[in-house]
């Protein structure tokens, strides 16, 4: 069981490099927001006493950027890029897949949309676990964390 102030209670995202979406979209975002800071388990392996966090990320220069600091903001725990490259291709499969989803839920049959939606699933948990292990040995969380934050990396990757 995780310790109270192992977790993350707020979170921003780095969005000035990002376009306007569609509502979809935002309603994932919101969505992965809303249910990370109503449960998450996230720990700086480092610093096990550290915590509660709040967790900006965004992407720079190519990388990742998990900037991990204080609930107050005023003290940075971690710093922790990671290349974006590694993310690339399966963010792209799932947008692809996202976007055929999005689309077949207006027109197509319940078990395509099934059958679409199971695909979708599978890139997230594959991006999931892609996540978990780029954070290993930095970062302890779960994998419905990991998930979400995962969902939160995709939406950063939306451009123009």
């Amino acid at each position: 069981m995780t310790a109270d102030h192992q977790q993350i209670v707020k979170i921003k995202l780095d969005e000035k490099s990002v376009v306007r979406r569609n509502a979809d979209i935002e309603h994932e975002q919101k969505v992965a927001i809303y249910d990370l800071l109503d449960r998450n388990q996230f720990a700086l392996c480092e610093d096990p006493d550290a915590g509660p966090f709040s967790l900006h990320l965004s992407i720079e220069d190519n990388r990742l950027i998990f900037d991990i600091r204080a609930e107050d903001d005023e003290q940075e725990y971690l710093r922790l890029p990671l290349p974006v490259i590694s993310f690339r291709r399966i963010i792209k499969d799932y947008f692809h897949i996202c976007e055929s989803y999005f689309s077949a839920i207006k027109t197509a049959s319940p078990s395509k949309i099934e059958a679409i939606d199971m695909g979708r699933r599978g890139l997230h948990n594959e991006g999931t676990e892609m996540l978990l292990e780029r954070l290993k040995g930095k970062i302890e969380t779960d994998f419905d964390t990991a998930r979400r934050l995962f969902t939160l990396i995709c939406v950063l990757h939306i451009r123009g």
